[in-house]
């Protein structure tokens, strides 16, 4: 990591990504603030409560023991049950061995990682790998990833398997936890392949292909279904990759910007002014500074979502649109688009009142 990014950070320790905080940065590729933030490895949620606008982030305690019981379930008796559902769904050598990393004696981080190198450098390994660890860099710092399983089939091809605890009723399932398992998935297969490539194989044996093991109606009864996370992987690379080239806004910052978590509200506050944010509704569910970026952000378009911002490019602030569409502003060059809309629209309005 660079000293510029260290700098922004003060004294506090960095936070380290993980696979939920890595998928979290498709949301909002746009956002200076976040990939600033997230690059330099500042505490994003404790920032937020320092400034006294905490976010409202995790699972339940409920949520989490369905999820730690239904994966237990899955795994016991060397994943019988879990082998059963994905033979079904992939080409799966039904006799092939089963290897618990987690049962390691030696049990670190390094270790787990050096014994999922050697078992993917073998030219032939178990059906099932339980408790992976594998490594990605983001902006340069190197992050431990732990897939769910890694399923190897018949041919050789290789599926990251997600296990999740939300329901799969009558085919359908919530289609935003569905979108946030494709995007968690991809940053496993997107790690995976980056190993592949380090041991001399293929990375394309590292299939596009996910499975997504989720309970079935109101049952713990697993159900399995086959994600394409392509779209999610080319997102991907391009915020890690924009990622990487963060440290050049960093260094354009004043020297006097810091989030050092030692500095008071005010102080943080100034600073976040620094670096531009683009707030959007839909980051209230995926980062925790959300809810200062909100306060921040009323009054303005932007605040409305983006379907609203997109269509009034040009015009920041709601006054401004209400202003254009009464007749009572002159647009600006780049906002006479934008203002017929606005016209068009308050005209409507008026005939249907």
């Amino acid at each position: 990591m660079t000293a510029g990014l260290d700098r922004l950070r003060g004294g506090t320790p960095p936070k380290r990504h993980n696979a939920r905080t890595i998928a979290a940065l498709t949301g909002n590729p746009g956002c200076t603030r976040r990939a600033v933030l997230d690059a330099a490895g500042v505490d994003k949620p404790k920032l937020a409560q320092r400034i006294g606008f905490p976010g409202s982030f995790g699972q339940s305690r409920f949520a989490l023991a369905r999820g730690n019981g239904f994966e237990a379930m899955l795994k016991a008796d060397d994943c019988a049950l879990l082998r059963k559902v994905l033979t079904e769904c992939l080409q799966l050598d039904a006799a092939g061995g089963y290897d618990d990393l987690g049962e390691d004696d030696d049990d670190t981080l390094t270790a787990r990682h050096r014994r999922t190198r050697e078992l993917l450098a073998g030219a032939a390994g178990a059906a099932l790998i339980d408790h992976p660890l594998l490594t990605l860099d983001v902006a340069g710092q190197r992050v431990f990833l732990e897939p769910d399983l890694i399923a190897l089939q018949i041919e050789g091809r290789l599926h990251v398997v997600e296990i999740k605890s939300f329901a799969i009723v009558d085919g359908q399932a919530d289609s935003a936890k569905v979108s946030a398992a494709a995007v968690q998935a991809a940053v496993y297969v997107l790690a995976l392949r980056r190993l592949l490539a380090e041991l001399g194989h293929d990375p394309t044996l590292v299939s596009h292909d996910v499975v997504l093991v989720c309970t079935e109606n109101f049952s713990l009864q697993p159900a399995a279904v086959v994600l394409d996370v392509r779209k999610q992987l080319s997102t991907l690379q391009r915020q890690l990759a924009r990622l990487a080239s963060v440290s050049e806004l960093a260094a354009a910052l004043p020297g006097s910007v810091s989030f050092d978590l030692a500095l008071g509200p005010a102080d943080l506050t100034a600073a976040l002014r620094h670096v531009e944010a683009r707030y959007a509704p839909e980051c209230l569910s995926a980062c925790e500074l959300a809810v200062y970026c909100r306060h921040e952000a009323a009054g303005s378009t932007a605040a409305l979502g983006r379907p609203v911002r997109d269509a009034l490019g040009g015009v920041d602030t709601v006054a401004e649109a209400l202003a254009l569409a009464a007749g009572t502003a002159e647009p600006a060059e780049d906002q006479v688009e934008a203002a017929a809309l606005l016209r068009a629209a308050a005209r409507l309005r008026a005939e249907l009142a």
